[in-house]
């Protein structure tokens, strides 16, 4: 007994055809026009409807502790909110403590997963201490499918490493086939312009976007990549949200440097005036980096069609507005940092992306899901649908008609980003290793069924 998905058109990052899929447990089996059905099959038909590889949202914060406080969504809200989106893999990250070992909060962060995440999960390692056994405890976590690890310029005496901590760690890489994702900005400048505007008493949600230039983006971009240069590795500059901080990795690539970027449809959709809204509602769109001038905008679809930036991730990080945000009412530093949109990024994207002529569909395909799975060590088993890779799969009605709220969503925040956006194309269907999760806007999974993701080291990054 098996599934087949008839009469659909398939999109892959490669080719857009008219084909059926047949599944076999978890698997696909066959991808192929006019495959006959067999008895005891249970038959999708997607007559109308696009079938996409399930998508990969490679940068979550679930269940994160974060200025005296805990993102709103958990792994059961927040995977369950991804796979009603589309979204069928995310990457979450794991924080080392300081003076802790990694391990421990891989083991942390799998008891937050264990028994409550609804779709597949890898994660990334935060790295804020390398002293003693860190490169070694780098080694280690690579042998537990953990082929990725972040570190912060920014939130200096929180998360923030210095250069040399950095550089060891690309240094560390550059052996054991991981990858160094950055969030990049100059975090002592910023701590200086940001103390000068709390001594004049500018304090309102505005003043987090004012006292973060995309200079300070730009520099440290420039500056992460010349140290992987010096290092011998690939690297990752996550949520990028500025053309002066593209142009780095424009200017990288084009000298054949391995540098690799994501944005998010916040930056691609919003920007600082969004924050200008009254009261304290700019905290809504407190997240760092933070929301840009308008001109920026183009200039990261433009990106994004050029493959300057490869990935669109969402960072969802939910703080609920009337009670999480509301912390840093008479202070913008103590706003917890983050927004919501786990839920809505295919949506977005297609709508603003492929029906507005900025996207091609298979360009869609491959920032949403394929290069993801690529760069992160999870392809060809996600990203693609292909004879045996993982039955994660998307039946997309291109034709429906949909508004984005937060009275109807599924992430556990009291507000969207998105409020009120109009989009065209939606999920009907969603499968994640063949079991039939979504479909017509109703939940059919559980918690607890979501698998841990062994990653492979030496990913897309490193070819």
């Amino acid at each position: 007994m098996g599934t087949l998905i008839r009469n659909g058109t398939l999109v892959t990052a490669e080719s857009t055809i008219a084909a059926d899929v047949r599944i076999e447990g978890e698997t696909i089996r066959e991808v192929r026009p006019g495959i006959p059905v067999s008895a005891g099959d249970r038959v999708i038909d997607a007559q109308g409807m696009l079938v996409f590889p399930g998508g990969i949202d490679a940068h979550t914060h679930l269940d994160m502790p974060f200025g005296g406080t805990t993102s709103a969504d958990d792994f059961e809200t927040g995977t369950r909110a991804a796979a009603f989106g589309g979204t069928t893999t995310i990457v979450d990250f794991a924080i080392q403590a300081r003076g802790t070992r990694m391990r421990n909060a891989l083991d942390t962060w799998w008891k937050k997963a264990e028994g409550r995440a609804c779709i597949d999960y890898g994660l990334h390692m935060i790295v804020t201490d390398l002293g003693g056994a860190g490169l070694e405890d780098m080694d280690d976590l690579v042998g537990e499918g953990v082929a990725s690890f972040k570190l912060f310029m920014a939130y200096p005496g929180v998360l923030m490493v210095d250069d040399a901590t950095i550089f060891r760690a690309l240094s560390q890489t550059a052996k054991n086939g991981a990858l160094i994702c950055m969030h990049a900005e100059n975090g002592g400048v910023i701590d200086v312009i940001v103390q000068r505007a709390l001594a004049e008493g500018k304090t309102a949600p505005i003043y987090h976007a004012l006292t973060r230039p995309t200079t300070a983006e730009a520099e440290a971009v420039h500056r992460a990549i010349a140290m992987s240069e010096m290092a011998g590795a690939p690297v990752y500059i996550v949520h990028l949200s500025s053309e002066a901080a593209l142009n780095e990795v424009r200017e990288a690539r084009d000298r054949g440097v391995p540098a690799f970027a994501e944005t998010c449809p916040q930056y691609l959709l919003l920007s600082i005036d969004d924050m200008r809204g009254p009261g304290f509602e700019g905290a809504k769109y407190v997240f760092t980096p933070p929301l840009r001038e308008k001109q920026n905008l183009p200039k990261l679809w433009d990106g994004l069609k050029d493959d300057h930036l490869q990935v669109v991730s969402t960072d969802h990080c939910p703080f609920c507005f009337e009670d999480q945000k509301i912390l840093g009412k008479d202070d913008f530093t103590k706003i917890p940092n983050g927004g919501p949109g786990i839920e809505n990024r295919l949506q977005l994207i297609y709508h603003h992306g492929v029906n507005q002529g900025k996207l091609s569909l298979n360009r869609f395909v491959e920032l949403v899901s394929t290069t993801p799975a690529r760069i992160f060590g999870m392809y060809p088993r996600k990203g693609t649908i292909a004879q045996g890779s993982d039955a994660d799969i998307v039946i997309w009605d291109p034709n429906a008609e949909y508004t984005i709220s937060a009275k109807t969503h599924h992430m556990r925040v009291d507000y969207s980003m998105f409020e009120g956006y109009r989009v065209k194309g939606n999920v009907r269907t969603v499968l994640s290793r063949g079991e039939v999760i979504i479909d017509n806007g109703a939940f059919h999974g559980k918690a607890g069924r979501g698998a841990y993701l062994k990653r492979q080291a030496r990913g897309g990054a490193w070819k």
